[in-house]
């Protein structure tokens, strides 16, 4: 079951995502396995807030980064939220750290 975002900002609207208890460590680590959303966490965690689409700079088409947002959204890597005609996303790591403590933290100093 897909839920809003626990905390959207006040000016945005939280897109629906996986509540924390329906996270599976096999989703996360699929979604985290390729190589453009692995980038896209990496730039998050380096990021520390949330970050607009737009600017990750990512090298694919926008339908491409459009289906890797969702992918890691969907998987419970990252909320997103829409404000006015942008879309940022942030990443879930208290959350994550939560369920799968060490994990995240693993994942990217492996990388």
């Amino acid at each position: 079951m897909l839920t809003d975002s626990p905390q959207p900002p006040a000016s945005g609207k939280a897109l629906p995502q996986p509540e924390l208890r329906e996270i599976g460590v096999d989703q996360v680590l699929r979604a985290l396995g390729e190589p453009v959303r692995l980038g896209i966490v990496r730039a998050l965690a380096r990021a520390q807030q949330p970050m607009n689409c737009a600017a990750f700079g990512l090298t694919v088409s926008k339908s491409t980064s459009t289906h890797h947002f969702k992918v890691l959204r969907e998987s419970g890597i990252i909320a997103q939220y829409d404000r006015g005609t942008a879309r940022y996303s942030e990443l879930r790591s208290a959350e994550l750290e939560q369920r799968f403590p060490g994990l995240l933290a693993a994942v990217l100093a492996a990388a």
